[in-house]
Formats: structure tokens, C-alpha cells, sequence
């Protein structure tokens, strides 16, 4: 009962001093001083820049403008700090410099303030480089109470639902963004080198296919229509290559109505990409050229370090069949086995839980996924998978039980999923079928026929190599990032109303 009463106590005290900023906001409004009437101020500069180019700016004038994050007021003179977008820098503050006007407003100013401040690049007999103040202006008020920042926000949950906060509180946290940015742009940089043009499509389908997830549904008013919301970006691109645009890609939000957890969010940035005249062995040297390409403009290394381990991007990346991978790691050879009877026989051995409907195919990938993922933290690519798996991916021509497809695999993770792409219009309608039955018997994840993309087949695709990316993870394993939502502005979070 007393930690109740202590509690409250400290919310009085919080609530009071909130009223305290109210009650300044209200005065310099009175007074003529409303920040919030002020629509602009120049900036010449920001604190990096600063620091960075001390010695050709000492005794020049620069203004710069943020959120003041410390104040120490000493009678006449005080020292304040102010952060920007690239990082922050002290400012001397001297009642006979500013006017004693303003010197009087700025004693009153709180942490959390944003300001602007002009005045001589200097550095203080300690050696701070510093900014001494000819003019400080509150730009915006802020009436919350910043963390206290000895001890910072460190709640995870009030990280992600206040990443505002999160963003002023926590370098580290913006500094991943910013590689996050870096990412996206090495992405386009490269595949804009290599003749890739970027386009978009919809994310408000009839049918959603592609992947095999459960989509969203929503329902559009004007044509009285359910939709779906997007899970991958495939079939519209490749309905593009059908168009005679060779090599295309897309970056942009999709959605699975999945569940959360350290690697997945509901919705999600996926890249994927396609290529006219090449295949899967094409997209491998592309992956391969691209994930170096990204590491070394994002880190400045083709070493990357993750938690425990350690990947070396530099060496060639293994490629191995997901048949002998299983048997290197599970010793069983799927070679020897015949019939789906025979794989739900091993499965049962293995205590491998599978679902009736369930065919050879599927029991290997369940086999992969039990035993070999967990090894995989070298960059290495896991190819020719079971045609069960794989409804938008040509055959195998010496092994029709197999398709032309790969994942890439680090740090035990799938980072990005390969084909060369079914352009047989006939193959893939009877792949849709079987995708039909399987929905029919209770896959929720399994794709619908698509009538559109039937015929665009029809109309005829080149032979093509295709991928996807999950941009998400991989900027994870760039910052070395424990969870997806540590990459994600804004993470899907249950509603604090439920």
C-alpha cells in the first residue's frame, strides 16, 4: 500500500511540474512570446558539421536550432546543451551578449525546448567546441517531462509506442535508422548500376498471391469489392517482364495476418526483383554481389558481427541442395525416400509433428527446418527444393521432384528467397489447382488461382530470374539488432485499449 501511495505521489509531482510548463507557455503568450507563432528559422548548421570543421569555422557565425537536453544557468552566464539531427554541442549563454530580456527567457526555458541559437563557433578553455550565444530563440515549448537522463527510457514497450521519444533519448536508436536509410539506398544504388528500374505496383489486390501467408482483407466502399492487402510483390512484377521491362524491382510495404515475434511484424518492407533471360543461378551471383555491396557502403566491412557470431561476407557463399543439407545435418538422405508413406514414417521416427495433407516434399522442408536452419550462419545458399513447396518455380529438367529455387541463409536466418520463375502457362494452372486443394482442405496460406496472371503467362514470359529480400532482417543483421522492431519506426503493438 505504501509503494501505491509513493507512486501516486510521484505522478502528483509530475503532473504538477507539466502545469509548471503550461503555466509558461501561457505567460509568454500573454506576453507576446508565443513559440508556437514563430514559422521558420535559418540554419547555416548542425552540430557535426561544426565540430567537424572547427578549425576553418573558430570566429565564424553559424545558427543552428534543436532540443536543448541540459541547462546549467550560473548568475550571468550559463551553459546549455542542444541536439540536432547529426548530434549536439554545448552553447555559452552570456546575459551581456543576448540582452537581458532574453537572458531572463532563457533561464526559464526547460529541457525539452527546442531552440534557436546563433552566435561564434569557439572552443571553451576545457576544449569543447561550443557555440558563445549573440541570439537564442524558443522555437516550440515542450509541455511533457523528458526521462531523466541518467537513467534514460529503457522500457522496451514505451520505446516502440514513444519512438518520438525513443529517438530523443537514445543515440544508438537513431543511429540504426540512419543505417537502416543507408540500406534502402545502397539497395537502389546497386541494382540501379546494374540497369534495374524501380517501379510500383498495387497494394489493394483481388487475390493476393505470391507467398504463402494469409492476407489482411478489407472491403472498398465505392465498388462494393473485398480486397486483400498485398503479401508479396511477385505476380505484378513479373505480369511487367510479360510487358517487355527486362529487369525490374520493388521496394515496399507488405502484409501477413501472422503472428509477432523477434523476426516477424504483421506488415513489413520487402524488395524483390526480376531479371529476363537469366535464372536462379543468375540471382545467386546477383545476391551474393549485392549483400557484399550493401555491408561495405552501410559498415565500411564485409565482416559483420551478430550477437555471438560472426559472418565473413568476403569468402564465397556455400551452395548446397536442401536434400544434402538435410542429410549432412539430420542424416537422412530423402534421396532414398520414395513415397510420401515412407517421409511421414522418417517424420514420426524424428518426433517431426506434420499435418495430413502433408506430401514428401513438405516433410523434407520440415526436416530442413528442424535440423539444419540453426547451423546455417555463413552465407550459404540452400537450393532445389521440393516442387511441393514452390507453386510459382520451373522443375528441375533431370528432376521434376525438384524446382529451380534457393533461399540464402546467415546467422541461421532465411534472408532472401530465389527462383527461376514458372513461365509455363499450363504448369502453373495446374499448380494453382493444387494450390486450390490444399486451401480446400484446410491451408489457409495456400495461393488462389489467378486468372490475370494465366494469361499474361500466356501472352508469353522470357525465361526469368526472380527474388525477395526481406529488407527488415537484413537491416537486423547490419546493426546488430536483437529484434525486427528495433529496425521498425513504428512496430505493430496491441492497443493499449484492449
Amino acid at each position: 500500500m505504501a509503494e501505491q501511495n509513493n507512486n501516486g505521489g510521484q505522478q502528483q509531482d509530475l503532473n504538477q511540474l507539466i502545469q509548471v510548463r503550461y503555466d509558461k507557455l501561457h505567460e509568454l503568450q500573454a506576453n507576446g512570446k508565443d513559440p508556437f507563432a514563430i514559422t521558420k528559422y535559418d540554419v547555416t548548421h548542425h552540430s557535426m558539421d561544426i565540430k567537424d570543421n572547427f578549425d576553418a569555422l573558430e570566429g565564424q557565425e553559424a545558427s543552428l536550432a534543436g532540443r536543448m537536453m541540459l541547462k546549467r544557468v550560473m548568475g550571468k552566464a550559463s551553459f546549455c546543451n542542444i541536439q540536432d539531427v547529426k548530434g549536439n554541442i554545448q552553447v555559452y549563454v552570456a546575459r551581456d551578449e543576448i540582452g537581458e530580456e532574453s537572458y531572463k527567457d532563457f533561464k526559464k526555458y526547460d529541457v525539452g525546448d527546442i531552440l534557436g541559437v546563433k552566435g561564434k563557433v569557439f572552443k571553451t578553455q576545457k576544449g569543447e567546441i561550443s557555440i558563445h550565444a549573440e541570439e537564442v530563440i524558443l522555437l516550440s515549448k515542450s509541455l511533457q517531462i523528458l526521462p531523466e537522463k541518467f537513467h534514460g527510457l529503457t522500457d522496451t514497450d514505451t520505446r516502440y509506442r514513444q519512438r518520438y521519444v525513443d529517438l530523443i533519448m537514445n543515440e544508438e536508436v537513431k543511429d540504426t535508422f540512419i543505417k537502416r536509410s543507408k540500406v534502402l539506398k545502397s539497395i537502389r544504388n546497386y541494382l540501379d548500376g546494374q540497369g534495374f528500374m524501380e517501379v510500383e505496383t498495387p497494394m489493394l489486390v483481388s487475390n493476393a498471391g505470391g507467398a504463402a501467408a494469409r492476407p489482411f482483407e478489407t472491403h472498398f466502399n465505392a465498388l462494393n469489392e473485398d480486397l486483400k492487402l498485398r503479401i508479396s510483390l511477385e505476380l505484378y512484377l513479373k505480369r511487367l517482364i510479360v510487358g517487355g521491362m527486362e529487369r525490374v524491382y520493388e521496394i515496399g510495404r507488405v502484409f501477413r495476418n501472422e503472428g509477432l515475434d523477434t523476426r516477424h511484424n504483421p506488415e513489413f518492407t520487402l524488395m524483390e526483383l526480376y531479371q529476363a533471360y537469366t535464372d536462379y543461378h543468375g540471382m545467386m551471383d546477383l545476391t551474393e554481389n549485392l549483400f557484399r555491396y550493401v555491408a561495405q557502403e552501410v559498415n565500411g566491412s564485409l565482416v559483420l558481427t551478430y550477437g555471438e557470431h560472426t559472418m565473413d561476407l568476403s569468402k564465397p557463399f556455400e551452395r548446397i541442395t536442401m536434400v544434402d543439407a538435410v542429410k549432412k545435418y539430420a542424416n537422412v538422405d530423402f534421396n532414398e525416400v520414395k513415397t510420401t508413406e515412407e517421409a511421414k514414417a522418417l517424420a514420426k521416427e524424428h518426433h517431426i509433428e506434420f499435418e495430413e495433407h502433408h506430401k514428401k516434399g513438405d516433410i523434407l522442408n520440415l526436416f530442413f527446418e528442424t535440423y539444419v536452419e540453426e547451423h546455417l550462419i555463413q552465407p550459404t545458399f540452400v537450393m532445389d527444393h521440393p516442387i511441393e513447396i514452390s507453386p510459382l518455380t520451373k522443375k528441375k529438367p533431370d528432376n521434376p521432384e525438384y524446382v529451380e529455387r534457393f533461399e540464402m541463409f546467415m546467422n541461421g536466418w532465411e534472408m532472401c528467397n530465389a527462383y527461376s520463375e514458372l513461365n509455363d502457362p499450363e504448369d502453373q494452372r495446374r499448380r494453382f489447382e493444387a494450390q486450390e486443394e490444399l486451401f480446400a482442405a484446410g491451408d489457409d496460406e495456400a495461393n488462389h488461382t489467378d486468372e490475370d496472371f494465366l494469361n499474361a503467362l500466356a501472352i508469353g514470359m522470357p525465361p526469368t530470374g526472380g527474388i525477395g529480400y526481406g529488407i527488415d532482417r537484413m537491416t537486423m543483421l547490419m546493426t546488430n539488432s536483437p529484434a525486427i522492431r528495433d529496425v521498425l519506426l513504428f512496430p505493430t503493438m496491441k492497443s493499449l485499449d484492449k
